[in-house]
């Protein structure tokens, strides 16, 4: 089994690929002066580069895990999440009010996809 890694950092990577699937690291938004909707749009970018780079693209998601800083955020993201992803081919998702690692923080996503 060959495992390779992606943006190998001292406490993660931020993409892993193994049996053609890769799992991506949490994504968080780098503009954090952004509401939730522009976060989330930063976030789903960065996902689209990162699944390039692995070989996939975002129709090909499995699984998806959002969190919120808030609850109250739930539509707004919903709103851009529901224009970035294909029709037909949403991923397997949970989605939950989480403490973020820092409070400027308002959405985080991970995914798993396919190759």
């Amino acid at each position: 089994m060959t495992i390779k890694r992606l943006h190998v950092g001292p406490r993660l990577s931020q993409a892993v690929i193994c049996n053609g699937m890769v799992f991506l690291a949490g994504q968080v938004a780098s503009d954090t002066t952004e509401d939730v909707s522009g976060q989330t749009r930063q976030v789903l970018a960065a996902i689209d580069r990162l699944l390039a780079e692995a070989g996939s693209d975002k129709s090909r998601l499995l699984s998806a895990q959002i969190f919120l800083a808030d609850m109250a955020d739930f539509p707004a993201m919903n709103k851009v999440w529901e224009t970035w992803v294909v029709p037909g081919q949403t991923p397997a998702r949970a989605t939950v009010e989480a403490a973020m690692a820092s409070p400027k923080y308002l959405v985080e996503i991970v995914v798993t996809a396919a190759i």
